[in-house]
């Protein structure tokens, strides 16, 4: 088994390889972004424009501003977060960031994007349980939360934290013209109606299965843990 030491070596080596990728990244997708043709050729069946860098450098260098965040929360809050939770998010952000930008899994690999977004809403739900846990122990003014709201609030953190990618999606689509939320087709037509919203949908769709699962589980694993504590524990 590893030691606690061991597996803080092994998340800063994850952050540290991430950070490098990323800026790496970065440096490439500005270079690319003065290089790239306006539009792709006609008979080419896959080549990145000059939108796909800009949106691979936006993607990168929000990726570098988020990377801190969980150190950020901890000191901030005062809060432990376990190193899984740490590992999982370099690895969700060099999955969609390095290989679904740089090297355009989303195109290439099939619901690449779908995957990422259960993965996401997985991991989300589990730090909610976290979160709420934390406060839970910490026994706020008396607080004792049920397993039926703790798993509600993982449920609803988790959802609420995909709603928001989806409205940075939205916004900068619209700020950059770019095409985050799938609404034009490779082929340049502009969908409109329900098809518009599908991919939109469909990745909230996703967050919530994976949440919803997340909570489940979490649910009926603080059941059993509530019923193995002394009654004293339990008030």
């Amino acid at each position: 088994m590893k030691s606690k030491k061991q597996k803080r070596n092994l998340r800063d080596r994850f952050g540290t390889l991430l950070f490098i990728t990323l800026v790496l990244s970065v440096i490439y997708s500005l270079v690319r972004s003065f290089l790239a043709p306006d539009v792709a050729p006609a008979d080419s069946e896959f080549m990145h424009v000059k939108s796909d860098y800009m949106l691979m450098f936006l993607q990168c260098s929000l990726g570098l501003v988020v990377l801190g965040l969980p150190s950020l929360v901890t000191r901030k809050w005062n809060l432990t977060l376990p190193n899984f939770i740490y590992i999982l998010y370099y690895i969700f952000l060099y999955c969609a960031i390095f290989l679904g930008e740089v090297f355009a899994f989303y195109y290439l690999v099939p619901f690449w994007d779908s995957i990422l977004h259960f993965f996401s809403g997985a991991m989300l739900g589990a730090l909610g349980f976290i979160l709420v846990s934390w406060l839970n122990d910490a026994k706020i003014r008396g607080l004792s939360l049920s397993p039926a709201f703790v798993a509600l609030f993982a449920f609803c953190f988790a959802l609420s934290c995909g709603v928001v990618w989806e409205i940075y999606e939205y916004t900068f689509d619209g700020l950059l013209g770019l095409n985050m939320q799938k609404f034009v087709t490779a082929s340049g037509e502009v969908l409109a109606g329900r098809e518009a919203l599908s991919d939109t949908m469909k990745d909230i769709i996703v967050d919530a299965l994976a949440a919803g699962l997340i909570a489940i589980i979490g649910f009926f694993r603080l059941c059993a843990v509530k019923k193995e504590l002394p009654e004293a524990a339990k008030n």
